[in-house]
């Protein structure tokens, strides 16, 4: 079962989805090409978003294998997922947006990235 960061351990304004949880629950944490955050990968990729991109706060869950696009959760974008190229220059970040985790989660397992 996926580690995640808990109540103490993560930023004050990033709450879960029921959906998030209810997936991690299941152990389907792999949907390849993408994948769910460990803690520890969670971690890593947490500290170097903050480092590439200093006027954000991105809190990342995913991740796709086959390149560097990362699924986030924004602080001023509650609900909402992020779709981020990491690694970009700042300020091409944004790749897309997504309404909440379901809407994010059916666009992911139908392969559209």
């Amino acid at each position: 079962m996926i580690k995640i960061l808990n109540q103490n351990e993560k930023p004050n304004w990033v709450e879960y989805p029921l959906e998030y949880l209810n997936l991690i629950n299941t152990e389907k944490e792999e949907f390849l090409p993408w994948y769910l955050l460990d803690k520890e990968q969670l971690l890593i990729r947490y500290n170097g978003l903050k480092k590439r991109y200093p006027t954000r706060n991105l809190f990342p869950f995913a991740r796709h294998d086959d390149n560097d696009d990362v699924a986030c959760w924004e602080k001023n974008k509650p609900g909402k997922v992020i779709l981020i190229h990491d690694f970009a220059a700042s300020g091409y970040e944004d790749k897309m947006e997504f309404e909440n985790f379901n809407e994010w989660y059916i666009f992911v397992i139908n392969d559209n990235c």
